[in-house]
């Protein structure tokens, strides 16, 4: 006796079948993926080194200080610019 005869799932039943598998089996590839992404992307996506602090007297001036610096640095401003700029700040502290 065969089963597959009687009340079998027909067409229908084996192509919604094979729709979940490979939906199935999708979600899991993708859950994979994600959490390794999750695991080396913490621990790469931080830059070492203190963070500035905030809420302190003068952090900011410190932080645009540190701006100029990088700036300068990088050549967008020349030194006379740089040491202006810098006399500046540090007036208004």
């Amino acid at each position: 006796m065969m089963f597959w005869y009687d009340g079998g799932w027909g067409w229908g039943g084996w192509l919604a079948m094979a729709v979940f598998m490979v939906v199935f089996w999708a979600l899991v590839i993708a859950g994979v993926v994600a959490l390794v992404h999750y695991l080396t992307g913490a621990r790469h996506g931080h830059q070492p080194g203190p963070t500035p602090p905030s809420g302190e007297p003068g952090s900011d001036s410190r932080a645009a200080e540190d701006l100029l610096a990088e700036r300068f640095a990088r050549g967008e401003i020349d030194e006379d610019e740089y040491r202006r700029r810098i006399a500046v700040l540090r007036e208004h502290r």
